[in-house]
């Protein structure tokens, strides 16, 4: 069976992109901190064929499992301090950068250094890489071409992307998904909007005219799947949806969903945001139109290619265990 090594595997995508990846007959292998160095470890809940395993990493003193090296026929490598996850204090914006920086420099040097029969990597990225749109609405949507932002999220992802790129020189195939806003049951956004919406608010976001690109991490993990399993597929790719939507569109479709008739719209306005979140505020009232067309043309079929077809999804009853 081919393994896939996964950096960041422990993580919402990570979960999720394990599972299928599982399903589909891959055995997978998880760097993790916090795993045993002399090797891999079975974990408990593995399964005969296909195998879930871990092996240790630390980015701080730059250690990998070689044999974790050796094993691996392709790498995801989704390492990386969460952007949302804290205030952008100037030691959380170096967290942020080196967190992902650093760990593509590890990986690379493990390569450099061990036989190896990689036989590609598949890089996270974000979306992040591009501006705010020039005009709202009807702005042309963002393609891979782009150039990167000036702003802090534009220069991570642009150091993010070139830490990752010797790849290349050593004749392995590179691909790199700039990815939206990730809706999922488990974390994420979708868990921060539908806060609000369950004590019968529907916080809109500023204006709420600012445009989401988003997707349904089943179709995030698909993208994977198809990025590892195509081997025409080089580059650099968007992770989006075909349908981006507003955020007003978006708050007041989750909140019909979760509540029928029963929630007050509530703008926030733009400075309680600032107040709150401080420079990550820009983000999150950031309007940013990205196109898919590069992946549907390679090929992708989406699932979920509306947020009505998403949210239907996500926010139906569980079925089975």
């Amino acid at each position: 069976m081919l393994n896939i090594l996964i950096t960041g595997g422990t993580g919402m995508i990570g979960t999720a992109l394990s599972r299928m990846l599982l399903e589909k007959g891959y055995d997978v292998t998880l760097l993790s901190r916090s795993a045993r160095p002399s090797g891999f470890s079975s974990s408990p809940d593995s399964q005969p064929a296909p195998t879930l395993r871990t092996a240790h990493w630390d980015l701080r003193t730059q250690a990998i499992d070689t044999e974790a090296i050796r094993q691996a026929d392709y790498i995801i490598h989704l390492a990386g301090a969460g952007v949302a996850d804290k205030r952008w204090s100037k030691k959380r914006k170096k967290e942020i950068v080196e967190s992902r920086t650093r760990s593509s420099v590890l990986l690379i040097k493990a390569l450099q250094e061990n036989p190896n029969k990689v036989q590609a990597v598949v890089s996270a990225s974000a979306i992040g890489w591009y501006g705010p749109d020039p005009a709202i609405p009807n702005s042309d949507p963002f393609e891979e071409t782009a150039s990167a932002d000036d702003d802090f999220l534009g220069e991570t992802c642009r150091l993010w992307e070139d830490s990752i790129t010797p790849i290349t020189d050593m004749g392995k195939r590179l691909v790199i998904l700039r990815t939206g806003i990730v809706l999922s049951r488990k974390g994420g956004a979708l868990t921060e909007f539908k806060k609000p919406v369950k004590m019968g608010v529907a916080a809109i976001l500023g204006s709420g005219k600012q445009v989401v690109s988003w997707i349904h991490v089943e179709d995030l993990c698909r993208l994977y799947l198809q990025a590892i399993e195509q081997p025409d597929w080089r580059g650099v790719y968007n992770a989006v949806a075909p349908k981006p939507v507003d955020n007003r569109t978006l708050t007041l479709e989750l909140a019909r969903r979760l509540k029928g008739k029963y929630y007050v719209p509530v703008y926030v306005p733009s400075f309680l945001l600032k107040i709150v979140l401080g420079e990550l505020s820009i983000e999150v009232l950031k309007s940013a139109t990205v196109s898919s067309k590069k992946a549907r043309i390679a090929g992708f079929q989406f699932l979920y290619p509306s947020i009505q077809s998403a949210l239907e999804e996500l926010l139906a009853p569980k079925t089975g265990a």
